[in-house]
């Protein structure tokens, strides 16, 4: 399996950080119209867990997360709604195990992408720059959409 590298992530979030708004509202359509029924997926949690804050992030991750795999050269097939659903429960069940145990291993192993699981790891858990952090309930929230993101797009890597 093909992994994202530091170095893909680094060049990823160094090319989205600087984008003005219309390129990134350019990325942003362009990943959509490949991933549309992944980035429809993604786009429920803030409607379902109610929290509004998570839409800006959640489309920024999109774009980042899809310009590492971009980045690396990586090629993925489009993700369906059959592909969101088979594993939908192993996911959930996988968290389920992940936080009862507090074992990273265990949510690691599944998306099976070790250097975007320690990006994410780090982008919810530290400040940034200007000192602002996620409160706790959004950084969990923000951790679990995009851990399914990276599953299923790791589970389209096209070989």
């Amino acid at each position: 399996m093909k992994h994202v590298s530091l170095a893909s992530i680094e060049k990823a979030v160094d090319i989205v950080d600087h984008l003005t708004d219309d390129q990134l509202e350019n990325i942003s359509e362009k990943y959509a119209l490949v991933q549309q029924d992944l980035l429809n997926y993604v786009m429920t949690a803030p409607a379902e867990y109610e929290n509004e804050d998570l839409e800006g992030l959640l489309i920024y991750y999109f774009c980042v997360i899809s310009e590492c795999f971009t980045q690396e050269g990586i090629k993925l097939r489009a993700i369906t709604e059959a592909d969101i659903d088979e594993i939908e429960e192993p996911y959930f069940d996988m968290l389920e195990q992940y936080f009862d145990e507090e074992d990273e291993e265990i949510i690691e192993s599944f998306c099976d992408q070790p250097f975007l699981y320690q990006f994410m790891e780090m982008e919810v858990s530290t400040e940034d720059e200007d000192g602002s952090k996620l409160d706790e309930e959004t950084a969990t929230q923000l951790f679990i959409v995009t851990m399914a993101m990276i599953s299923l797009m790791n589970r389209a890597i096209i070989d």
